[in-house]
């Protein structure tokens, strides 16, 4: 299984939770009032920090995806 952040910049209105859970995963961009994701499918450590700022983000722009890889022979 797979996963990877989504953000939708729509919603978004960067208060900056999703960066203090998880920095080196999440940027803020002052000017833009925006997040960029500096890792979109970051390591499986990373993944109970990335779930705490999708749950704390106010505005809920933030989700996380999971894809099933199949195994071929």
């Amino acid at each position: 299984m797979t996963w990877v952040i989504k953000v939708d910049d729509v919603l978004c209105q960067g208060h900056g939770v999703c960066e203090s859970e998880a920095p080196d995963v999440f940027t803020l961009a002052p000017k833009a009032r925006t997040v960029t994701i500096l890792d979109a499918q970051p390591a499986d450590s990373r993944r109970a920090a990335v779930d705490a700022a999708v749950k704390y983000c106010p505005t809920h722009a933030l989700a996380v995806d999971e894809t099933r890889i199949e195994e071929t022979d």
